[in-house]
């Protein structure tokens, strides 16, 4: 979608109309569902649509801020530059995205490992070494039998707990789904120690861009915050700019509302006021939101740095705590036998 925003306004900087432009660009794409898209949006502009109108009818591709950035470049006869900003704005924000996205992969990954090692080592391992310990009728050492005792507690049990786990996931997704489950993961996830400041660093820097585009393309205030309000994933974000936008219709300007609230840190409500006290807003926004997205991906690093051994010697504890209690239990015997 970024390489389409680009490319379109290459196109159209060069003289091609926007029907030929959208047509040349369909011939090139190899991804069917881009095709398909680009397909119905040249069928509405021959209809007499506007491109924002056609991208409109598409949500799932194309956001209802860009489309509301390329309506007022339609107005203004600028849509090459506003697609240039769209593409710039989304490329920033997918990257903020993937930094997080990176961030718990590592562990997502070593717990799923950590499982499955686990697994091998309580369903087949543990089980022979028990068998072989029973018969020999060997005093083992109470860590070998406390490990015994949990793997075959462990294996009588698991469609049980297999089962209870399969509910209590099921049973907090569909709380999840609530509006109210949905808001208090939100503020959860803020409030985690680490990822919640990175989540929120990302949150803040992309309600900044945000409006710092809709600004630039030279919507009102008044028009530009639902659409940022829209645009934001989490709940507790969008309730602070659902009430910042409600005092800004009272005459309260952006920065007082957003300093009565502690989500809108300190440096970007000194740097809304000064974009308002010198007109200069889209340009105090851009600055606060490279900061912010600067100090993300830095604390996105040290969180990564801190994750990978923290989950190397968690897997190693587990691990070694099993293969202690074999290696303890085999060097008893080997002294009750001599």
């Amino acid at each position: 979608i970024i390489l389409f925003y680009r490319q379109l306004a290459l196109l159209l900087e060069s003289g091609i109309n926007i029907i030929t432009a959208l047509e040349l660009l369909q011939g090139q794409m190899s991804n069917p569902s881009m095709k398909r898209v680009l397909r119905g949006v040249i069928s509405d502009l021959r209809g007499g649509s506007q491109l924002s109108a056609a991208m409109t009818k598409y949500p799932d591709v194309f956001s209802s801020l860009c489309c509301r950035s390329l309506g007022i470049g339609e107005q203004t006869g600028g849509i090459d530059v506003m697609l240039r900003q769209i593409a710039d704005y989304t490329e920033k924000d997918i990257v903020a995205r993937k930094g997080i996205k990176s961030a718990l992969m590592y562990p997502i990954i070593a717990s799923i490992v950590t499982v499955v090692v686990v697994g091998v080592l309580v369903g087949f391992v543990l089980p022979a070494f028990s068998d072989l310990y029973g018969s020999l009728n060997a005093e083992l050492p109470a860590i070998t039998k406390l490990v015994i005792d949990m793997s075959n507690m462990l294996r009588s049990n698991a469609i049980s707990i297999m089962l209870v786990l399969l509910i209590a996931s099921a049973l907090v997704m569909v709380y999840i789904k609530t509006p109210d489950g949905r808001y208090k993961l939100d503020k959860l996830i803020l409030r985690m120690p680490l990822l919640g400041r990175v989540k929120h660093l990302g949150e803040l820097a992309r309600c900044c861009r945000s409006i710092s585009l809709l600004f630039t393309a030279g919507l009102p205030l008044t028009e530009i915050m639902p659409l940022v309000i829209q645009g934001t994933n989490n709940k507790v974000m969008a309730e602070a700019l659902h009430n910042v936008h409600r005092d800004m219709l009272q005459g309260e300007g952006l920065s007082r509302p957003m300093s009565k609230n502690d989500l809108f840190l300190p440096m970007m409500v000194q740097m809304v006021k000064v974009g308002e006290e010198t007109g200069n807003l889209d340009t105090s926004l851009q600055a606060v939101a490279q900061n912010y997205e600067a100090e993300a991906e830095d604390k996105t690093k040290s969180l990564i740095g801190m994750i990978q051994p923290v989950m190397t010697l968690a897997i190693a504890l587990v691990v070694g705590v099993i293969a202690l209690s074999m290696v303890s239990a085999m060097y008893s015997m080997y002294g009750q036998t001599f």
